[in-house]
């Protein structure tokens, strides 16, 4: 049986207006590259951030990762980043 492994992806549409949203001048353009850049780092950091969550997890014998796992992992996570 192969893994079907179900792949997470964040919309460019929504990439893109998240990211503009920050911008001050209206004149401001961002290229297609930069949000497909922006989506996939995204969707690492995620990814990251789940697989330590679940560590964390393990580490307190915890069947279950809960908010406070994350939150643990949390500050090393962004200074990762």
């Amino acid at each position: 049986m192969a893994d079907t492994e179900a792949e997470a992806t964040f919309k460019k549409e929504t990439m893109n207006k998240l990211l503009t949203s920050f911008f001050k001048e209206e004149k401001s353009r961002l290229s297609s590259d930069a949000v497909v850049l922006m989506a996939e780092m995204l969707k690492i950091f995620v990814q990251e951030a789940a697989v330590r969550s679940q560590k964390q997890a393990e580490a307190e014998d915890c069947e279950q990762v809960d908010i406070e796992h994350f939150e643990k992992i949390l500050p090393q996570l962004l200074l990762d980043f």
